[in-house]
């Protein structure tokens, strides 16, 4: 790589806003190689030579708009060509704290990229692409690059810029390949909150302590039973072993008033048929009595006339017999 252009806006009122992030990585990089970044009036940007490489770094001057310009005259004059061309930039099609290394591909509506690319007449140019987010409103873009990103947003960026350092010697040397595969897996994994447990995924083991988990105590073989935790499950345990339950008896329940009515009404039909039957019972008795004393008296009448009978044909059977 011959030819390292990080873009942004110059002064100070642009110095700590998103759309300078590729300043912020060449200025870092001057200062870690100790290369001193003077201002071209020719080529209207601030350049220094990396001494180590022999690479250009270059900061254009001339606004994000109009950054091609400076490109091209250091392309052209130094013979260099797009594929050895590193243009570092803000990308809002990523979250802070990623960098990504790629070479080509469309400019995404970046102003600075969209004028690189016309001046030079081609996409094929290497971009270090340092993620600063997308606003959430739509079409807020612009304002959204030109404004400070918040602190936790600007250590993240800062993060994504040392990793980046650190595998521009493999990009200063040529090995591009070996650069993206070091950068790319060095990206932090996007933080989310760990997936809440479902209570059936719980086993018993992980149960808290203050509630032990349920035991199945009729399963456990007989020399377990003794075991039992409770006294309730030792009631248990005892049951099974005798095989049998004694029913628990009901308490006595009282009657409804309805029930009361129709135990007197019932009582009361029983009694009259008890005393009917009596009735008749002893209308009975009474005829087979009546009966019994006509007998007798009949039984006394035939008694009497056999008897004045014997008297008249049988002598000495009278009163005058027996003197």
């Amino acid at each position: 790589m011959k030819l390292i252009v990080g873009l942004g806006n110059p002064g100070e009122k642009y110095a700590a806003t998103r759309h300078n992030a590729g300043f912020w990585l060449v200025e870092r990089l001057a200062a870690q190689s100790g290369t001193v970044l003077r201002k071209d009036g020719k080529f209207q940007a601030l350049v220094g030579r990396h001494e180590a490489s022999g690479a250009w770094l270059v900061m254009p001057q001339s606004f994000m708009n109009s950054s091609g310009r400076p490109v091209q005259m250091m392309a052209s004059f130094f013979k260099i060509q797009p594929a050895d061309v590193l243009i570092v930039h803000d990308e809002l099609d990523l979250p802070p704290g990623i960098a990504r290394l790629k070479q080509g591909g469309g400019v995404a509506g970046h102003n600075g990229l969209k004028d690189v690319s016309a001046r030079l007449g081609t996409h094929d140019y290497w971009r270090l692409r340092l993620g600063v987010g997308r606003p959430a409103a739509k079409g807020a873009a612009i304002d959204y690059v030109l404004h400070r990103p918040t602190q936790d947003e600007r250590a993240a960026i800062d993060e994504a810029i040392a990793r980046a350092l650190e595998v521009l010697p493999l990009v200063l040397a040529g090995d591009t390949q070996g650069a993206m595969l070091k950068l790319h897996t060095q990206e932090p994994e996007p933080s989310s909150p760990p997936p809440a447990k479902s209570a059936r995924a719980i086993e018993p083991a992980q149960a808290p302590a203050s509630e032990p988990p349920a035991r199945n105590v009729a399963a456990e073989p007989d020399a377990d039973k003794e075991k039992a935790q409770t006294a309730g499950q030792a009631d248990k345990l005892s049951i099974a072993a005798a095989g049998a339950v004694e029913p628990r008896p009901e308490p006595a329940r009282k009657p409804t008033s309805i029930e009361r009515f129709g135990d007197a009404a019932r009582a009361g039909s029983i009694g009259a048929a008890g005393s009917a039957d009596r009735t008749e019972r002893n209308g009975t008795i009474e005829k087979t009595g009546a009966a019994g004393n006509g007998e007798q008296a009949e039984k006394g009448e035939r008694k009497s006339g056999l008897n004045s009978l014997l008297r008249k044909f049988l002598p000495g059977t009278g009163p005058a017999r027996k003197k």
